[in-house]
């Protein structure tokens, strides 16, 4: 009986949310504000203000500001990155599993993302 229980809950699918690669422009304007714009959408990581909800993993993001990258507002701006996420399906990045920050010509060169200057 409990070995068929057992079998029984391993062919059930994983209710768990599957991690996602996402490429593009990972854009930190102001404090706390974070956002990656990949080939599908905006999506939102963190927002400054009363609904402030830092997504797990967030420390797996260093400062990007010290390899290729674009400043835009004091020490704010954006890079060229890809990360393992989870995501709410919709809009919200709720775990980082992984960060990897690229060539800003990476980006670029990608005809799917939106030219960043």
């Amino acid at each position: 009986m409990i070995l068929l229980a057992a079998a029984t809950l391993a062919a059930l699918p994983s209710l768990a949310p599957a991690a996602e690669t996402r490429c593009g422009w990972i854009s930190n304007p102001t404090p706390r504000n974070w956002w990656l714009d990949d080939r599908d959408k905006t999506w939102v990581i963190m927002t400054q203000g009363p609904d402030d909800q830092e997504p797990e993993g967030m420390d797996l993001i260093p400062d990007i500001s010290e390899k290729e990258y674009v400043r835009t507002n004091g020490n704010y701006g954006y890079a060229c990155a890809c990360l393992s996420v989870e995501t709410d399906g919709d809009e919200r990045i709720t775990r980082i599993i992984s960060f990897r920050q690229l060539k800003l010509s990476q980006c670029r060169n990608d005809k799917a993302l939106k030219f960043k200057g």
